[in-house]
């Protein structure tokens, strides 16, 4: 992604794109000086700080005339995210609160309208790798309500998905990641898996990380499995390292059974064939 397409997905207007930009190279200064280096006509400069402000991108300092100042490009990026966060979490107290009302109108129209021709329930839906997939992913962490397993050879996507697995780590779930043993990787994954892991020990120390000593079929995150064949979500995509990510497609399902099935694998292998990752850590070169 580049630095075009981040600004792109601030969701800014071209006017506050500008502003931004030319304050992250102006540093402190007044709104007619920053109007007049960008072009911004100055009956809007005052309206598009006042928007930057209230995202968390720009500071106001005070004063005859005020002043402003972009915050540091780092806090600009993790102010987008938890701005994208408190909204998506907003989005979903609202779903909440009118779900009763929604359902108690809407159910019995369709159980009226589908009685006696409903499809068979798809068990999988198929997307591309790359941003689908990941924004699968992080749906899943988003609404995971008590635990979330991730297969993977290196858990190399994760600085793409961090905040929805943030999320996942801040509201106290379950969190276990089963990875590749790095005897299994070629030097290039075994150093980008290394990283990783000290990441995660570090960062979110509550999260258990354990090493699979055999060859791992499936890639994915499995969320909420139930014995009772009632919950679960997945998002999963076999392991074939001779076909590009570009051309890979993964499947996600809501399949209770199904999901319940992986996460008994996972907890198979979790218990009976792998390792901590602290002992592969010490012996990795």
């Amino acid at each position: 992604m580049s630095a075009s397409d981040v600004f792109d997905r601030l969701g800014l207007t071209e006017y506050e794109r500008d502003a931004l930009i030319k304050l992250f190279d102006l540093g402190r200064t007044t709104a007619p000086n920053l109007a007049e280096a960008t072009g911004i006509p100055k009956a809007r400069i005052y309206d598009v700080l006042d928007s930057l402000a209230d995202e968390g991108y720009v500071d106001v300092i005070p004063g005859r005339p005020k002043e402003y100042i972009a915050k540091r490009p780092t806090e600009v990026l993790d102010r987008a995210a938890e701005n994208r966060r408190q909204s998506f979490e907003r989005f979903k107290q609202e779903i909440a609160q009118n779900r009763e009302a929604f359902l108690s109108e809407f159910q019995p129209r369709y159980e009226h309208a589908t009685e006696g021709n409903r499809p068979a329930e798809e068990l999988f839906r198929v997307v591309d790798v790359g941003e689908p997939s990941e924004s699968g992913t992080q749906r899943i962490y988003h609404t995971a309500t008590d635990s979330v397993r991730v297969l993977s050879k290196a858990f190399e996507y994760l600085d793409r998905i961090e905040p929805a697995f943030a999320d996942a780590v801040e509201r106290g779930l379950d969190v276990r990641i089963l990875l590749l043993s790095p005897d299994r990787l070629a030097q290039q994954a075994r150093d980008r898996q290394a990283e990783t892991v000290a990441h995660i020990t570090d960062a979110y120390p509550s999260v258990g990380i354990r090493y699979s000593e055999r060859p791992l079929p499936w890639r994915g995150t499995i969320a909420d499995p139930s014995m009772e064949y009632d919950t679960g979500t997945a998002i999963l995509l076999v392991q074939e390292d001779e076909v590009p990510n570009h051309m890979r497609q993964a499947a996600i399902t809501e399949n209770g059974s199904f999901v319940a099935g992986v996460g008994r694998y996972f907890d198979l292998v979790w218990t009976h064939e792998s390792s901590p990752a602290g002992d592969h850590h010490a012996n990795t070169p």
